[in-house]
């Protein structure tokens, strides 16, 4: 694992460029709109990851929203340092808010542009994020991501995954839907889920843990770094 950072002082917002910051216009209501469509299966994917970050890893949480899965990172492991990167600077300001007082936190507004060639990290959680890009920008993003990620690393993927190879109706359905609505409302470029399969074999990550959650059509994923 990386050297533990002993942070004395709260690390302040760094402000760079966000062109992905389109959920600025949703923040205020996106989680009670989560939790009103899928209940507490979101949520429950997301902290299925947890007991695999080891304890003094070093941490890149990227597109987490208002905080929720930080603050839950911080209750129940402990990590030496953790990279909050949010495109939206509404949602970041309500992770700071959520999380104050947490010195081990740096909250940058930025995307992947923005991390630079030396920083490495022992863990990324990519929570509910990849399904918002089109497949190229999808790639730039996953291999920028897996640039950063130290060598025998963990990738934490939390996302819509439909467990069956032929989606069900419903479950097209439902994602149309969400793409038609945020895609009005945020910007949001993609139009149909990614083969995530595919772009995580391009990178050559190894599948390690799988659970499925709200009848398989989201999935947590645990993939090791080997190379």
């Amino acid at each position: 694992m990386s050297n533990i950072i002993n942070a004395k002082k709260p690390i302040p917002l760094q402000v760079h460029s966000a062109p992905d910051s389109g959920f600025n216009g949703v923040a205020t209501f996106y989680d009670p709109l989560a939790r009103l469509v899928y209940g507490p299966a979101l949520q429950h994917a997301q902290r299925w990851l947890l007991p695999y970050i080891p304890d003094g890893a070093t941490i890149l949480i990227i597109g987490g929203g208002s905080g929720w899965l930080l603050q839950q990172v911080l209750l129940q492991r402990s990590p030496a340092h953790v990279l909050y990167l949010e495109a939206s600077e509404k949602m970041l300001t309500l992770a700071q808010k959520l999380n104050q007082q947490q010195t081990i936190v740096e909250y940058q507004l930025g995307t992947d542009a923005d991390l630079q060639p030396h920083q490495q990290f022992d863990v990324i959680i990519t929570p509910f994020i990849l399904d918002l890009f089109p497949d190229e920008r999808l790639t730039q993003l996953m291999h920028r991501l897996y640039s950063a990620l130290a060598r025998d690393g963990l990738w934490l993927f939390a996302d819509f995954w439909p467990v069956q190879q032929q989606p069900l109706v419903w479950q097209k359905l439902l994602a149309k839907s969400m793409y038609l609505f945020f895609g009005i409302l945020s910007d949001v470029k993609a139009r149909q889920l990614p083969d995530y399969g595919a772009h995580f074999k391009a990178l050559g990550l190894k599948e390690q843990q799988s659970a499925a959650f709200y009848k398989g059509f989201v999935q947590a994923k645990v993939f090791r770094k080997s190379v």
